[in-house]
């Protein structure tokens, strides 16, 4: 690195700084710019001389000013906003906690057991609609039974769920 390029750099730091102030807005990133484009510099005089290092420093600052506004712009048009307001422990876990994974894991359990003890037909009835999703009339000539039969199987077995889920709720 020649001396020569860093007195030139120093005589010319308020114009670059100046330069750099002008496109990016903030003070820090302005004297980041203005390093980097004297790091730059040291590296183009080792792989030979540099005609006007003042022209070279200037244009490298603009250059270096610009490519940071761009990569700002990019980042916040494809980049959620970072929040300093947000406490990491105040946002909520998508996944449900360990004691609500037991809890629904238990009415599972006394919902199947509600299931085991229903009668067969009103058990079928509410398969073919709750989880194959047929309507009624489609159960009654699935299963050859009227509409009526159909609908009264689906009462006693929604009846049926409620009461073994209330039993075990008081339990």
């Amino acid at each position: 690195m020649p001396a020569s390029l860093t007195a030139i750099y120093l005589d010319h730091r308020q114009s670059l700084l100046g330069r750099a102030l002008r496109i990016v807005r903030d003070v820090p990133t302005a004297e980041d710019v203005i390093q980097e484009s004297y790091l730059r510099a040291c590296s183009a005089a080792q792989r030979g001389p540099i005609d006007n290092i003042a022209a070279f420093l200037h244009r490298t600052v603009q250059n270096l000013a610009l490519d940071h506004i761009r990569r700002r712009r990019t980042q916040e048009r494809f980049e959620a906003p970072a929040s300093d307001s947000v406490d990491p422990l105040e946002i909520a876990c998508t996944s449900p906690s360990v004691e609500d994974r037991l809890l629904h894991r238990e009415r599972l359990t006394q919902f199947m057991g509600a299931m085991d003890t229903l009668p067969d037909r009103a058990r079928r009835v509410w398969v073919l609609n709750r989880v194959e999703g047929m309507s009624y009339p489609q159960i009654a000539a699935h299963l050859g039974v009227s509409q009526g039969t159909v609908f009264n199987d689906m009462k006693l077995a929604m009846g049926h769920f409620l009461d073994a889920l209330s039993r075990a709720d008081r339990a």
